[in-house]
């Protein structure tokens, strides 16, 4: 059975391809499923994809991922830059983690250049698009690959 990774994004990120596309892009979420979805199946790991505009409802999937997966991967939109909710679920959930962002969030306001999601997170990949999601991936499953080789 492949091991299971929680792809967890924010609000407002239902809203791209039609959301200021000269910083977002112009691909719609669903663009970035496939394209997540396929780099998983090259990389040997199975993909639970979801989006919520609700930062309880991004909580709770933190915390259920804690028992059905293995790693967790986040873009957490506007609460990267607010939620310490979110930084307390990560944390509790002793999952890896790896914190994505289409834009480049230090080229951005001010306010935008922090991250509570950082300070649990593996890594941070940011400001490279669709792409990002799918090198978080690829990281993610060395990451797991690595620890199963270590228990082994």
């Amino acid at each position: 059975m492949l091991p299971v990774v929680y792809v967890l994004n924010g609000p407002n990120l239902n809203l791209l391809g039609v959301r200021e596309p000269e910083i977002y892009g112009s691909e719609t979420l669903a663009d970035l499923r496939a394209r997540a979805e396929a780099e998983a199946e090259r990389n040997g790991v199975t993909l639970d994809f979801r989006q919520s505009n609700i930062e309880g409802e991004l909580v709770n999937w933190v915390q259920e991922a804690r028992s059905k997966a293995k790693g967790i991967i986040i873009n957490a939109g506007a609460y990267t830059h607010t939620s310490v909710a979110i930084l307390d679920a990560l944390q509790a959930a002793e999952l890896p983690v790896i914190e994505v962002h289409l834009s480049n969030i230090f080229r951005r306001d001010q306010f935008r250049q922090h991250s509570y999601v950082s300070l649990a997170a593996t890594g941070v990949i940011c400001g490279l698009g669709g792409t990002g999601y799918e090198l978080a991936i690829k990281a993610m499953a060395g990451i797991l690959g690595a620890k199963s080789q270590k228990s082994a």
